[in-house]
């Protein structure tokens, strides 16, 4: 029988989904949730053109999202890059946002399976850049290292696994039935635990109302858990030392005052992955992409140009 999850009173189907924007993709492990956009896609009578006309030589450019915000955490990045004329996919993890809850576990091999599985499924065969941010960087170093003919390049955002994730309480939760108890009934201290990647505070009240709507559905609170359980907070610093030896083009993104995964593990990435190259934001948490989207698109567009 199901841990009885307190608020999750909804299931994931065809009427709740109703809702949601974006598109699915049914995949052999589950449907996810995912958002293709064209530059020229759903613009009425030629509004909001994009900034530059679509080159066809572009990679098209995948984000991959972190431990438990789903894509909407990308809506500046998906939205700058679009405008630029690129082509891009952004998804929803397993467990995440509208994305299926599989009976299943929680590891790289899942993540991994699902990107490949969505590409496959989008027909997207040639090289893609991705973009990886927190947890979405061991998720995407993974991929490439496995299927490096599918990776043009690599973009990494405050990227989670150079060293093991020291989460307070994090060996408790581990254990069977006190992890159930302490999700089951600290869905607030969930949803506080995500703001804090935010160092602006001003944006964390409509951030934290979006958060919410993913915790009502069945299955996230034991996708979390499993995530938690099966290595995804780990040190995948093997992996990426695997990704250096590639010797594919690598650019980093940092926040100076990230709590969540401290700035003092990027030079722990740049040996591991010699040919990066780094770009440090100054009073800036987390997810400098969204709270510094004005610094941080056009450095990205230039990197994904070059």
């Amino acid at each position: 029988m199901p841990f009885p999850y307190l608020g999750e009173t909804h299931e994931l189907n065809e009427t709740t989904r109703a809702s949601a924007d974006g598109s699915f993709a049914s995949l052999p492990d589950g449907i996810t949730h995912y958002e293709l956009g064209s530059p020229y896609a759903s613009l009425p009578d030629g509004e909001n053109r994009p900034t530059e006309p679509v080159k066809a030589n572009r990679p098209s450019v995948v984000l991959v999202h972190g431990f438990s915000v789903p894509y909407y955490i990308f809506d500046p990045t998906f939205s700058h890059l679009t405008r630029a004329g690129f082509r891009v996919l952004r998804y929803d993890l397993f467990g995440r946002g509208w994305s299926d809850r599989p009976q299943v576990k929680y590891n790289l091999d899942l993540f991994v399976r699902q990107l490949r599985d969505l590409l496959d499924a989008l027909d997207m065969r040639a090289p893609v850049s991705l973009v990886g941010l927190s947890m979405g960087g061991a998720i995407s170093a993974a991929f490439t290292v496995r299927h490096p003919e599918r990776v043009a390049c690599n973009i990494f955002i405050d990227p989670a696994g150079v060293r093991a994730v020291n989460l307070r309480g994090l060996r408790l939760l581990r254990l069977p039935l006190l992890g159930e108890l302490a999700l089951g009934f600290g869905g607030e201290r969930m949803v506080k635990n995500a703001a804090s990647a935010f160092f602006d505070p001003q944006t964390i009240q409509e951030f934290q109302a979006r958060y919410r709507v993913q915790m009502r559905f069945a299955g996230f609170r034991r996708a979390i858990l499993s995530s938690m359980r099966n290595g995804m907070l780990g040190d995948f610093s093997e992996t990426y030392r695997q990704l250096g030896a590639l010797g594919k083009p690598v650019r980093l993104f940092w926040g100076r005052q990230d709590t969540t995964v401290p700035f003092a593990h990027s030079a722990d990435l740049l040996k591991l992955i010699p040919q990066a190259t780094l770009h440090a934001f100054d009073q800036c948490g987390h997810i400098p992409h969204y709270e510094r989207p004005a610094e941080f698109n056009p450095l990205l567009a230039e990197f994904l140009t070059h």
